[in-house]
C-alpha cells in the first residue's frame, strides 16, 4: 500500500518553504522565555535536496567549518517536520562537532508545519506516511551525507517524539550504524500496512546500541511498554541490543526536551542531552 504523493519540490520551492521557516503553527505560541537559540558562528548551515528512491528530498544540515570528514548524525523530527527547533538541534550537535542532517521526511504527503493543531496533522499527513518511504529516505540521507563531509564509517541517529519510534526502527535496519538515541519514542503500538512494526518487535535484531530517553509522566508511552522494552533488550542475546539502555526521568512529561513548548523540563533536558552526546562518543561517534 503507498502513500498519496505530492508532486515534487522545486530547489526554488523548497528555499523559500523553509529559509525563516520559523516553528509550526500547531506549537504557537512558542515559550521564547525557555527557547534556546543556537547561533551559526564557526559552523556551515544550509539547505539541500537529497536524490532519494523517488524524488529529491529536502534537508537542513549544519557542521562545524572545514573539510571533515565529520562524525554524521541523522535527526529525524517530531511530527512537525523540520521547523526551528529540529534545525537548532543541528546547530548544537554541529557545535560539538557533528554533521547533522534532518531530512524532509513528510515532504511527499504536506507540510505540517502550516498545519493548526496536532490532530489535524494526525490525520492528514502523518497517517499517510509510510515507515518504508521514511526509513529509505534516511538510507538515502545517510549515503549522502558523505558529500557534505559526513564520515561514512561514523554514523548515528536521534530523533524526536515521531521520530524516537523511527530511531529504533531505523537501528534494526541499518548495519553501518554506531548508535542510536531516541526521544520519548513510542515502542508498541497497533499495526498497520503503512506502520507494520514497532520497537519493541524489533529489540533483538539492532545493529546498534540505542539509548532511550523516556518521561515517567509520559501518558502517551505507558510504563509498563517502557518496562517491556527493557525486559527484552536484557534478554536478548544480540550484543547490540544488550548494549541499549532506556533512561526514564520519573516526572518528566512527554516532549521533556522541546525547550519551546510548555513541556520543557530544563534539568530532564540537559541530563538527556549530555547522555546523548557521552553515549555518542562511547560509539566511537
Amino acid at each position: 500500500m503507498t502513500a498519496p504523493q505530492r508532486p515534487d519540490f522545486t530547489r526554488r520551492e523548497f528555499l523559500g518553504a523553509t529559509l525563516g521557516a520559523g516553528f509550526a503553527l500547531a506549537v504557537q505560541p512558542v515559550c521564547a522565555q525557555t527557547r534556546i537559540v543556537t547561533p551559526e558562528l564557526g559552523l556551515a548551515t544550509g539547505e539541500s535536496l537529497i536524490p532519494a528512491a523517488d524524488r529529491a528530498i529536502p534537508a537542513y544540515w549544519a557542521r562545524p567549518e572545514g573539510q571533515g570528514p565529520f562524525p554524521t548524525l541523522l535527526v529525524v523530527s517530531e511530527i512537525f517536520a523540520v521547523h526551528e527547533y529540529i534545525r537548532d538541534i543541528c546547530r548544537r550537535l554541529a557545535h560539538q562537532g557533528y554533521l547533522a542532517v534532518a531530512p524532509e521526511l513528510f515532504v511527499r504527503q504536506g507540510d505540517p508545519r502550516q498545519l493548526g493543531s496536532i490532530p489535524q496533522i494526525m490525520e492528514d499527513i502523518i497517517a499517510r506516511v509510510p515507515d518504508e518511504q521514511v526509513q529509505s529516505d534516511l538510507d538515502a540521507t545517510a549515503a549522502w551525507a558523505p558529500q557534505q563531509g559526513g564520515d561514512p564509517e561514523r554514523l548515528g541517529i536521534t530523533g524526536f517524539c515521531w521520530g524516537g519510534r523511527q530511531v529504533w526502527l531505523y537501528a534494526a535496519r541499518n548495519p553501518k550504524l554506531k548508535a542510536g538515541v531516541a526521544w520519548y519514542g513510542r515502542l508498541e503500538g497497533a499495526a498497520s500496512p503503512l506502520t507494520p512494526t514497532y520497537p519493541r518487535q524489533v529489540a533483538d535484531q539492532l545493529n546498534a546500541p540505542v539509548l532511550g530517553l523516556y518521561g515517567g509522566a509520559d501518558p502517551s508511552i505507558p510504563p509498563d511498554t517502557v518496562a517491556s522494552m527493557v525486559e527484552a533488550l536484557a534478554a536478548s542475546s544480540n550484543p547490540a541490543s544488550q548494549a541499549s539502555h532506556i533512561e526514564v526521568y520519573p516526572e518528566a512529561p512527554h516532549a521533556f526536551h522541546a525547550d519551546y513548548r510548555p513541556s520543557y523540563r530544563p534539568q530532564a533536558a540537559a541530563d538527556g542531552w549530555q547522555r546523548m552526546l557521552a553515549w555518542f562518543r562511547a560509539q566511537g561517534l
